[in-house]
This record gives C-alpha cells, sequence and structure tokens, in this order.
C-alpha cells in the first residue's frame, strides 16, 4: 500500500504526543459528504464527525464539528458560542480562512487558533474520525484528547 502522506494536523498531534491513526479512504469529488466517508470507512456515521466553520456576530470565527448525518443549528451554535447569530461562512472564504478545502476540512492546525465546539455526542465514544486535513484522509483518534488538544469545549450544536 502506498505510503500515508502525513499532514500539518498529524504533525501537531504528534508533537504532542496524541496517539492517532491516519486511515485513507476513497473519496469522490463529487459526494464530499461525510456519509459518504463513513460508507468508505465502514464506520458508524454517528462516529464521522465534519468540521464547520461559521461566522459569530460577536466572536467572528469559530469551529463546530458535528456527526457527519446532522445539519448545525445556527441558534444553537451562536448560543454556545457566546454570539446572537451565526452563519456558516461561503465556501469561498473557507481556504483563506482556515487554510483548508471542502471535504478536506480539519478541526486541527487550522491558519489560526478558533473558538471550537464539539457535539457533546462525541464523548459517547473511545475513538472518532475528523478530516486529517485532506480529502481522502480520516483521523482516528480518542475524542476526549482530540477536544482537550484543541481547546474545545462541548455543547449541543445539531438540530
Amino acid at each position: 500500500m502506498a505510503k500515508v502522506p502525513k499532514t500539518n494536523a498529524a504533525r501537531l498531534l504528534e508533537a504532542a504526543k496524541i496517539g492517532f491513526e491516519l486511515i485513507p479512504y476513497k473519496f469522490d469529488e463529487n459526494d464530499l459528504a461525510a456519509t459518504h466517508v463513513a460508507e468508505e470507512l465502514g464506520e458508524d456515521i454517528a462516529q464521522v464527525f465534519k468540521t464547520l466553520v461559521l461566522h459569530g456576530d460577536r466572536s467572528g470565527y469559530f469551529v463546530c464539528v458535528v456527526p457527519g448525518d446532522c445539519e448545525v443549528d445556527l441558534k444553537k451554535a451562536a448560543s454556545v458560542s457566546g454570539n446572537k447569530k451565526a452563519e456558516m461562512i461561503p465556501m469561498k472564504d473557507l481556504l483563506g480562512v482556515t487554510g483548508y478545502i471542502r471535504g478536506g476540512c480539519s478541526p486541527v492546525g487550522m491558519k489560526k487558533p478558533f473558538p471550537t465546539f464539539f457535539h457533546h455526542t462525541a464523548s459517547d465514544f473511545d475513538i472518532i474520525y475528523v478530516s486529517a486535513g485532506v480529502r481522502g484522509l480520516q483521523l482516528k483518534i480518542n475524542p476526549a484528547e482530540l477536544i482537550a488538544f484543541v481547546g474545545a469545549q462541548t455543547g449541543d450544536l445539531v438540530k
């Protein structure tokens, strides 16, 4: 099997001595949905989390990490993040703000550290999957360690 390239997210986790596995999967340019990722991995969609970037009226940019088959609730996300209102950032702004592209946005290693919030169900599992920072590669990681590493909080973020 081809050597899996190390991503910036993987290097940061290694430097912090946090255990993880890089799990490659076949991605489809036309189907970047987390449900497709879960199918490719053969994993429960509840354990495959997607990383979304929002903009709040008070805090500016912040990150929500939610189960792959869920939709972020903008009111709940705003409330958890200390905002009155929040909206998803336009897709065209994602690379400039985070350094990542759609389908490869990791909660680890963005251009700047943003306030980060994980949906509380992440804590229900020993292992979750999040993007490793490129399409076709996931981090298999302990959620408690990941949440602590990125300085995240947990809360109810989905509809």
